[in-house]
């Protein structure tokens, strides 16, 4: 199975490698967006380890159970070759209707075929206040023309 665009990438194809793969994330499918990743995917997710799809789906499932209303944006930060590194921003709030923001790097690097094979994430999280919400769109994939990561000043 393939996943264009395919590595080496461009500054055009490590964005829409990337905007991708937000699309996906704001879907909060988890059998959708392990599609995106090699049977045998290696993740550091914060302080968890996972290997391949079936536990990469299994976190995602947990996480989009307790992280409600989930909304992500990425941005690339730098690529070379078949390596991508992304900056991100995501909020949301859990069932006790406290939200936060979280922001961090993550770091990507693909097999020939397009699909990840190595995935590193360091996320910072912080509450704050459902009037400090920055995304604020319908569920599902952020609007064409809603501003990115720089034009919200991060």
């Amino acid at each position: 199975m393939s996943r264009p665009p395919l590595p080496p990438f461009t500054d055009e194809t490590a964005a829409q490698k990337a905007r991708a793969a937000e699309d996906a994330w704001n879907s909060r499918d988890p059998a959708r967006v392990a599609l995106a990743y090699t049977p045998a995917s290696r993740w550091r997710n914060r302080a968890e380890f996972v290997n391949g799809r079936a536990e990469i789906e299994a976190l995602l499932a947990r996480k989009w159970a307790r992280e409600l209303d989930y909304r992500l944006i990425k941005q690339v930060w730098a690529h070379a070759g078949n390596r991508i590194a992304v900056r991100f921003l995501y909020e949301y709030h859990d069932d006790s209707g406290n939200w936060y923001r979280a922001h961090g790097n993550e770091n990507w690097q693909f097999d020939a075929d397009g699909l990840m094979e190595q995935r590193f994430a360091s996320i910072n999280e912080q509450p704050i206040a459902e009037a400090e919400r920055l995304l604020r769109w319908p569920l599902g994939r952020r609007p064409d023309g809603h501003p990115g990561l720089s034009e919200l000043g991060f």
